[in-house]
């Protein structure tokens, strides 16, 4: 065992811990602190002292548990095998977390289980480095920053994690695929959570930042998810009446095509169901006319009342008889509660 008389860190910026290497150390020898660290003295898993910024010498006078600790023959000037970690006390930015596997969220919106990335980083800074000294070498067994780093990870902020995203995006009633636009106020909820846990460990949780929340697009949950919002939002543009009015006749198109095969009964079909919904979009336009002749009466499209088949607007409710209107941008015939043109895409004032 190499016998040590100088003991020294010099820490490279992001750096948290460092276990100065095991050996021999010798009475007299030298612990020099730079002016961002704190030093501990360890034997037997037991913290003797520790040592402020500037140049220590290790002597029982200094250290009167050595005392107890060490056997010292020979006049006291025999070496012991002892461990000197030193701690970074300024701040240390930009560590990474992230998770490993998918958190599985439950989309508050929809109703769906969702598999859901995050990625973010934080900032902490020692404020008692004996109880983090404590904490990592006897229960993460963190001797190193990587590995101090790894149980911060995986042990406080991960573990947490799934529960304020989650709360978030409840109270706030949005579908996991906006949770993009929530990244400022998950990282806000995330700080507040667990910086008391932080404290406990010695720690100030300066600053804590969500980066990024996604998913993975090939998840067939995600798949679902999304048609449902495309759904959505064709009903916003075309309207509800019109939306029912598509999907019905590429219900009956696709129903058409299937059994047709290239038979005559699938071509009859294929008509029957062209001239169905060719009366319903008929009917669905420019309201149902009931009775013939000089009698025959115009279905108001809103209300159902009956009206004169030269009517423009209803005489019960006052609606447009019509469910069309023109663009005023390509002039043809649209929805009349559409909010955008399906001919030509301009917004609809």
């Amino acid at each position: 065992m190499a016998l040590i008389d100088i003991v020294q860190w010099k820490n490279a910026p992001g750096e948290i811990i460092y276990r100065f290497p095991e050996g021999a150390i010798s009475l007299g020898a030298q612990v020099f602190v730079q002016e961002n660290q704190e030093a501990i003295l360890f034997k037997d898993g037991k913290a003797l002292d520790s040592f402020a910024p500037g140049r220590h010498t290790l002597v029982t006078g200094n250290i009167p548990l050595l005392d107890k600790l060490v056997n010292l023959p020979f006049g006291g000037d025999s070496p012991f095998p002892a461990e000197v970690y030193f701690i970074n006390r300024t701040e240390v930015p930009n560590l990474k977390w992230g998770t490993k596997l998918p958190l599985q969220l439950q989309d508050p919106v929809y109703n769906v289980a969702v598999p859901v990335r995050a990625f973010g980083s934080y900032s902490i800074k020692v404020t008692d480095a004996r109880s983090l000294l404590i904490m990592a070498i006897g229960t993460w067994h963190a001797t190193s920053s990587e590995q101090m780093g790894t149980a911060l990870r995986d042990l406080i902020i991960l573990p947490r994690l799934q529960d304020f995203i989650s709360e978030t995006i409840v109270d706030r009633k949005v579908t996991v695929l906006k949770i993009a636009t929530l990244l400022d106020e998950i990282g806000a909820a995330g700080k507040d959570r667990i910086a008391s846990e932080f404290g406990g460990y010695g720690l100030e949780l300066v600053r804590f930042v969500v980066e990024s929340i996604n998913v993975p697009e090939d998840d067939e949950s995600v798949k679902r998810l999304k048609k449902a919002l495309a759904d959505k939002a064709e009903i916003d543009i075309l309207g509800q009446d019109s939306y029912k009015m598509k999907r019905t006749f590429d219900t009956m198109e696709k129903a058409a095509s299937a059994e047709g095969g290239g038979n005559m009964m699938g071509a009859g079909m294929g008509l029957g169901a062209g001239a169905t919904m060719g009366t319903m979009m008929k009917d669905m336009m420019q309201g149902t006319v009931t009775g013939s002749g000089s009698g025959a009466k115009l279905l108001c499209p809103h209300c159902r009342a009956e009206n004169q088949p030269q009517a423009k607007f209803c005489s019960s409710c006052g609606k447009p008889m019509s469910f069309t209107r023109e663009c005023p941008a390509c002039k043809k015939n649209i929805p009349a509660d559409a909010k955008f043109c399906p001919e030509c895409g301009k917004k609809i004032d």
